[in-house]
């Protein structure tokens, strides 16, 4: 689903129960306007790494820490030094 359009991507998620995980910052202005509590995102912000091993191992390192406020939906911003959770929907 890499080349669909963010809206697709998001039904699809929803619809199967799963995350998405994005370095697109504007998936949190899309989640706004979606108003809804599913799917959860994992958004990694400027100045994070960017490779997808780095990546994986930041979740899974972290995953303990934020599964069931992915499972509850939430949106989990990885930053530099920290991480950020909003639960959904955001107002």
């Amino acid at each position: 689903m890499q080349a669909a359009p963010d809206e697709l991507i998001f039904e699809r998620a929803a619809e199967e129960n799963r995350c998405v995980i994005a370095a697109d910052t504007d998936f949190g202005t899309l989640l706004a306007r979606r108003n809804q509590s599913k799917p959860s995102v994992i958004l990694f912000r400027r100045g994070t790494e960017r490779r997808p091993e780095e990546q994986i191992r930041l979740i899974t390192l972290n995953l303990p820490a934020i599964l069931s406020d992915l499972n509850s939906g939430s949106i989990v911003v990885f930053h530099i030094e920290r991480i950020r959770i909003r639960k959904l929907p955001l107002a």
